[in-house]
């Protein structure tokens, strides 16, 4: 940007800024203006050279006032519609003509100008790229629940505006059988259970789950597919293991000896042999917002999650 053309840019600035009553200053180069109002300070620059703003994106800034270090918010006003920043509020041509305008229009009727300081244009074209990638389709077939809660359904769920991503966790469903029994004296004690559950392939959680309407299908355009951590014959082994657990029966007869009476216990344990289970890899579509904080939102029941499903986030 040449330097005539900074300093008209750098002078509408201020005027926009000043609109919308925020206290205005020149500051070194290569910065143009600081502005602090309330509890908020914003640094401009005003650039089309993609070394200095690269710097600019990179660098973070701090302004002391009265023993109090507020962190400051980055304002990149560019022409050059082909640079996106990650951390800087970054406005093109039609931001600086609508600020310009609505600018001028605050000082006519004496009002304060309200700016959107929380979107950077960047992460306005994720989100387009996002939302476009939706309506194109995935091309993967996976056997999993249907996704029945849109991403706003979610966001409204999980209280927390945000960027929400559809993921499809893996999970091992099974359908497990028990059968036989033992006899112990006059006990009789049968093994007999029937049921289905699904064990999180990532962290291991199980829940109770019935595959009838798991389809195999296409997923969604756009969704994440993650791998799984537990492989098929450790879900097994730990079904198989935590069922002769659950059916595992300690029985205590009395018995009499003349004038003594005692007990025997007998812990009397399933054969693993009578045990069958079935199990299948299914997915299970979950919506992970990220906002203020992380939360995800089971996208078939519509359960708010109070634990995540997959490693290392952190779900509130």
């Amino acid at each position: 940007m040449e330097h005539d053309m900074r300093e008209k840019a750098k002078n509408a600035m201020r005027l926009i800024l000043e609109a919308a009553r925020f206290e205005v200053e020149e500051v070194d180069d290569p910065l143009d203006l600081s502005a602090v109002h309330d509890n908020t300070c914003i640094l401009v620059l005003c650039s089309n050279d993609r070394n200095m703003i690269a710097q600019f994106d990179k660098t973070n800034y701090s302004l002391m006032i009265d023993d109090h270090e507020m962190t400051c918010k980055k304002l990149l006003f560019t022409l050059e519609k082909s640079i996106t920043t990650e951390n800087c509020i970054q406005w093109g041509v039609e931001e600086f003509v609508r600020y310009t305008g609505e600018a001028v229009l605050a000082d006519i009727v004496g009002r304060e100008l309200a700016l959107d300081l929380t979107a950077s244009r960047a992460k306005a074209v994720a989100v387009a790229a996002a939302e476009a990638a939706k309506d194109e389709p995935s091309g993967i077939t996976l056997l999993h629940f249907p996704v029945k809660v849109s991403e706003q359904a979610a966001i409204r769920t999980g209280g927390v505006q945000g960027q929400a991503k559809l993921r499809f966790m893996p999970y091992f469903l099974f359908h497990f059988t028990s059968t036989g029994e033992q006899v112990y004296k006059d006990r009789r004690i049968p093994f007999d259970a029937d049921g289905w559950g699904a064990i999180n392939a990532i962290n291991g959680i199980k829940i109770d789950l019935d595959g009838k309407q798991a389809e195999e299908k296409e997923i969604p355009g756009g969704a994440e597919v993650c791998d799984p951590h537990i492989r098929k014959e450790e879900a097994t082994e730990r079904i198989v293991s935590e069922l002769i657990d659950r059916l595992t029966q300690k029985v205590r007869i009395k018995q009499e000896k003349g004038d003594a009476i005692f007990y025997e216990e007998k812990v009397l344990k399933p054969d693993r042999k009578n045990i069958t289970v079935e199990t299948k890899q299914v997915y299970i579509p979950v919506w992970q917002i990220k906002g203020k904080k992380i939360v995800e939102v089971n996208a078939f029941t519509g359960e708010l999650l109070s634990e995540p499903m997959d490693e290392g986030v952190e779900v509130f």
